[in-house]
């Protein structure tokens, strides 16, 4: 029993007498508790007390004597974020030397490096600062050349930067990196114009593209067939000598040549498509009446489509 009354009231401490103690204890100002990048602002009839900008445990007593019991009941504590904030502004309207309509996205870094300022020196400066980026960008970017605002990003964050830093210490805020982020064309009729200027350029390449590879290849192809002439000109040349040559050692030997000549003959003949009459060699009276055989009958023989064999012939 003792246990389980011990474990109950420890357990009644710990989940209501201590929260109501602690409670109790920051209410009168015992102390406070300062997160990382947090500040604190006690003010009390419209008078700042005092200001707590490092994290850790604080007795308030010490710092604010007799004011620290009453501080929170009729007075109160600003608790304000210190850590960097970033803000990126969309299409600032500027115009360039030439005249062209263009948009400006700047992007930048803040944060509160006066509390006090920050609280009561602007209703809204968060919005100041966006309002005077904004107005810096515009006053210090306009005019400028196209060419240069396209590709100098670099020196305009810096002139950004500097115009607006002096001014922005004075709310409370101080500005950090700036970054010109996006440079662009406004005008919907001239984005349209230069993408139809782009896409004929590129077309015009294209086509220079193209050209220039035919040329490359006719003039590789005349080139291979140049030198391809200049070679078959070489071995037209140069074939009657080899012809001749072999010819020369063919007719050294009167055996070879006749079988030779004979072959060819006898190709010739059966390449053509004459029609032949075979008469024994030694025909006599034969060969007296074919040569005076009538011609029209040769002729009406042809054209019926009769075809004799060697031996009717004879």
């Amino acid at each position: 029993m003792n246990a389980i009354l011990a474990f109950v009231i420890t357990l009644f401490a710990s989940f209501l007498i201590v929260p109501l103690t602690l409670s109790l204890a920051r209410l009168l100002g015992v102390f406070t508790i300062v997160n990382e990048r947090r500040c604190h602002v006690y003010v009390l009839f419209g008078e700042v007390l005092t200001t707590i900008e490092e994290p850790g445990l604080y007795f308030l007593w010490p710092l604010l004597g007799w004011k620290a019991l009453i501080v929170n009941s009729f007075g109160k504590c600003y608790v304000i974020d210190l850590r960097l904030d970033q803000v990126y502004l969309r299409s600032a309207p500027v115009n360039s030397e030439e005249g062209a309509p263009m948009g400006i996205g700047i992007w930048y870094e803040m944060f509160i490096s006066d509390p006090v300022a920050f609280l009561f020196k602007n209703m809204d400066p968060r919005g100041s600062l966006a309002a005077n980026v904004g107005n810096s960008t515009v006053r210090c970017l306009s005019n400028l050349p196209l060419a240069n605002m396209m590709v100098n990003r670099h020196g305009m964050s810096s002139t950004v930067r500097e115009e607006v830093s002096p001014k922005s210490h004075e709310w409370g805020y101080r500005l950090g990196s700036v970054y010109i982020r996006k440079v662009h064309f406004r005008d919907r009729e001239m984005i349209h114009q230069i993408e139809s200027k782009v896409v004929n350029r590129l077309r015009q390449v294209t086509s220079a593209i193209k050209q220039d590879g035919a040329n490359q290849v006719s003039i590789i192809t005349s080139t291979a067939d140049r030198k391809a002439a200049i070679e078959f000109a070489k071995a037209a040349a140069i074939r009657p000598e080899l012809v001749g040559e072999a010819l020369r050692r063919i007719c050294q030997n009167s055996e070879t040549s006749d079988a030779m000549f004979t072959i060819l003959e006898t190709q010739k003949l059966l390449d053509c498509k004459t029609k032949l009459t075979l008469v024994p060699h030694r025909g006599g009276l034969l060969t007296d009446l074919l040569a005076a055989r009538d011609p029209e009958s040769t002729r009406s023989d042809s054209t019926t489509g009769s075809k004799k064999t060697p031996v009717e012939s004879l």
